[in-house]
């Protein structure tokens, strides 16, 4: 028999103190498999999150599909009583052991079937695709995110993702704090098990923090204007270079070596409205090759020579 399980409740209602806001569905048929516990659940935004803890016998079936992506955590091994495929109940193609973490993409199907007796305990994280989407596209932009959401993934060493799990699994079943506790724990599950490449699309999105740019202007004048190198302006952020190479441009609008040029020409300004030192001196205080490279350097982020440009606001 197919059975529609579908968490019943009203959108805003009030239950146990908080707000529901998406009501998760998915076609499941099971056999042979029993609850030995009740079945605990929380809603949460966009999310609703349930404890199973049940028995299985030899032979026992499942099949599962879902409109919204899903997430399963296993809290013991049943890689060796329990098989799973994508392909149709009774399919050898791509059969396979059930891990200890699966993410399931939206409209994926799942047929499982037990090979051996075993009681067993998991957490269903149900997520609404759209809140899923809003929730990854700020940090990996829109075409990221998506591809993320499409790729099925499987890992049996859960390492960090079954801490989470549990500390999940406790505000599922006993609701001690405010829900956006157990709704960062939602979103930490998600990012430690989706398949997200370090280098995702749309990385533009990416820039320094003020604090960054911050340091990086006191590491620049502590310097007395001479030149960094990259390497140096990113180790003083803590960043790889080519990382940094990155979110600089993102930041300013301008490479790591044209804000230090434009830093540099600055200081040579101020040098020349506060002492009478001459272009050649400033050159040379500020690490230019001679008066010629400072002067042309002046000219183009200035617009005019530093002789010119000092006679004119020296008299302001």
């Amino acid at each position: 028999m197919i059975v529609v399980v579908i968490f019943c409740l009203r959108h805003a209602a009030r239950i146990h103190g908080y707000r529901v806001t998406y009501i998760p569905s998915m076609t499941a048929y099971t056999e042979g498999i029993t609850p030995t516990a009740p079945v605990k659940w929380r809603c949460l935004d966009g999310a609703v999150g349930v404890f199973w803890e049940a028995s299985c016998k030899i032979g026992a079936k499942g099949y599962y599909v879902s409109p919204d992506p899903r997430l399963m955590i296993f809290f013991n091994d049943i890689s060796s009583q329990f098989l799973m495929t994508n392909h149709g109940e009774g399919a050898a193609r791509d059969l396979r052991s059930m891990s200890r973490a699966i993410y399931v993409p939206a409209g994926v199907p799942m047929w499982t079937s037990a090979c051996a007796d075993h009681r067993f305990s998991h957490l269903d994280v149900h997520i609404h695709r759209e809140r899923l989407l809003k929730f990854l596209t700020p940090s990996l932009g829109s075409s990221a995110a998506k591809t993320a959401l499409q790729r099925p993934v499987e890992k049996q060493d859960v390492g960090a993702i079954e801490m989470l799990a549990g500390l999940l699994v406790d505000e599922v079943a006993n609701p001690s704090k405010h829900p956006v506790y157990a709704e960062s724990l939602v979103g930490s599950l998600v990012t430690g098990l989706l398949d997200i490449p370090a280098d995702a699309e749309d990385d533009w999105k990416y820039k320094l923090s003020q604090a960054q740019m911050s340091k990086l202007t006191a590491r620049s004048s502590a310097e007395g204007g001479l030149r960094l190198t990259v390497a140096e302006m990113a180790c003083s952020v803590g960043l790889s270079e080519s990382w940094f190479n990155k979110v600089f441009k993102n930041t300013t609008g301008q490479t790591p070596l044209q804000w230090q040029l434009a830093r540099r020409v600055e200081l040579a300004q101020q040098i020349m409205l506060e002492s009478e030192m001459t272009v050649t001196d400033v050159a040379a205080k500020l690490g230019f090759s001679d008066q010629a490279h400072l002067t042309k350097t002046f000219r183009q982020v200035v617009g005019d020579t530093p002789a010119s440009w000092r006679r004119i606001h020296k008299v302001r």
